[in-house]
Formats: C-alpha cells, sequence, structure tokens
C-alpha cells in the first residue's frame, strides 16, 4: 500500500452561515487557519509527506466551534485563540499526541 500524500491533514471549518446561526467564521476561524499554515511553513513542516493545512465548508459541528479536524486519526478539536493552534501544532501536528483538552 502506498503511503499517503500527507502525514496529516487538517481541515479548518471557515463556513460562514447567512442565517444568523453560530458559525466559525464569526469566531475567528481563518485567522486561525492562516496562524496554523503560516506557522507550518516557518517549520518547514507544511507540504508533502508533512502536514497540509486547508480550510473547508461547514463540518456541521459550528454549535462546538471554531473547529478543525485531522486526519487519519479523525480527531476533532475546538480551539479559543493562536495558543490553542499552537498547542495542536506542537503536540499533534509535530509529536503526535493528541490535545484532550482540545478534542471534541
Amino acid at each position: 500500500m502506498e503511503d499517503s500524500y500527507y502525514r496529516r491533514h487538517a481541515f479548518f471549518c471557515v463556513n460562514q452561515r447567512e442565517d444568523g446561526k453560530r458559525c466559525c467564521a464569526d469566531v475567528g476561524a481563518a485567522a486561525c487557519r492562516d496562524h496554523a499554515k503560516r506557522r507550518m511553513k516557518e517549520l518547514g513542516k507544511h507540504g508533502r509527506g508533512m502536514v497540509r493545512v486547508n480550510q473547508c465548508g461547514c463540518l456541521d459541528r459550528c454549535e462546538q466551534g471554531p473547529v478543525l479536524v485531522v486526519y487519519p486519526e479523525a480527531v476533532w478539536y475546538t480551539y479559543v485563540d493562536r495558543e490553542d493552534i499552537d498547542e495542536i501544532i506542537d503536540r499533534h501536528f509535530l509529536r503526535g499526541e493528541i490535545v484532550e483538552r482540545l478534542r471534541i
């Protein structure tokens, strides 16, 4: 079996709802995604064989948001700020440890 193109793939929901319901875009999801992508590039860990940080549309968990999901482990996280994102990067993306306090 061929190895996965990326070691880990992180999808940040940046969905914007027009109906006034809670959504990830309203709580800084795009800025946190940008921070994660920038940091992974600075660390030299973004790209083929490493980690890919992407945005996506609605993951249908906005009430727990903002949310991101990391594959291949299928681990769902919520976060509040860049410090939470840095912890996910340092522990999960780089060391393979699930950050239980942020897991949903």
